[in-house]
Parts: structure tokens; C-alpha cells; sequence
């Protein structure tokens, strides 16, 4: 999306235009065009700035703050470790460590092949299933170190199905 369409363009200004009325309406706006495109680009921000006065850095400060937007687009597959104190205390940093080893990128970042994203989260309200894994949506309890790579290969099974 480096390079907005004429229709993104209209699209995006037309989801600021849903929130017109609102009193705050940036957090709303942010996540439908997340939801649209899977990532917040800046010149997507900079078309939401024009068509609501809000600045960019305002806009900017939004995006990187909170971690459910994301300025670069992510995998099909996006894999939440929970890194919370009841997940940590249960092994979740070897767990992450060990889809980090097998799919080749760090926490935050998305593998060459588009399929994962790798992020670690702070709490996912799941402590009694500690440690925790979700993946675009689906939340795995109590996962094991031993499990990472049957996760992984069953979700490369699926994509390419």
C-alpha cells in the first residue's frame, strides 16, 4: 500500500466520514481502516490528518502506542505469545524463543514469506491456561515448548491446502 489507489483514498476518507459525529472519533477510524487493510501505513495517516485535523504526529503517537495497529503488514497467521507475569512464570519466554528459533524472525517482525507474524503480548487475560499462545484468534492453553513445531507445520499445512 506504499502507493494509495484513487478507491483507498476514498475508501479511507469515506470511514472518516462514518465517524463525523463523534467527539473523539480517532480510535474508531483507526481501527476500521486496520480491519480493512490488516496495517496503518503513514500515508494512510496522512489522508486521515487531511480529512480530520487531526496532526500526524497525534495520529502517529495512536498507532505506535497501542499494540493492536501495526504500521507494517502482517502475516496470514499472526502468533500472539503472552509474555504476562502468570504466562512468563510458566515458561512463555522459551515457548516464544522457540517460534522465534523455528520460524527465523524476533518478536514483532513477519517472516519473508508473508505466513507469520511473531508478537509478544503483555496479557491476554488467559492466566489459568498459562502459558498461552493465540493465533488469529484461536487460543492455544498451556502450550508446551514441544508443541512449536507441530503448531507451525499444522498452519503451513493449511496455507497451502
Amino acid at each position: 500500500m506504499a502507493r494509495l489507489s484513487e478507491s483507498a483514498v476514498r475508501q479511507i476518507k469515506d470511514i472518516c466520514d462514518r465517524y463525523k459525529k463523534e467527539k473523539t472519533p480517532l480510535m474508531m477510524i483507526l481501527s476500521d481502516i486496520q480491519n480493512e487493510y490488516g496495517y496503518i501505513p503513514l500515508e494512510v495517516q496522512e489522508v486521515v490528518s487531511q480529512r480530520t485535523g487531526i496532526s500526524v504526529a497525534e495520529i502517529y503517537g495512536v498507532v505506535t502506542f497501542y499494540s493492536f495497529f501495526s504500521l507494517e503488514p502482517k502475516g496470514k497467521y499472526v502468533i500472539g505469545c503472552c509474555l504476562g507475569t502468570a504466562c512468563y512464570v510458566k515458561g512463555a519466554q522459551i515457548v516464544i524463543d522457540r517460534f522465534s528459533e523455528i520460524l527465523g524472525i524476533a518478536p514483532g517482525q513477519t517472516t519473508k514469506d508473508g505466513l507469520f507474524t511473531l508478537d509478544a503480548l503483555r496479557c491476554i487475560g488467559a492466566c489459568g491456561i498459562a502459558p498461552a499462545v493465540s493465533i488469529n484468534g484461536k487460543v492455544y492453553p498451556k502450550v508446551d515448548v514441544e508443541e512449536v513445531e507441530d503448531i507451525i507445520e499444522s498452519y503451513k499445512k493449511e496455507a497451502s491446502a
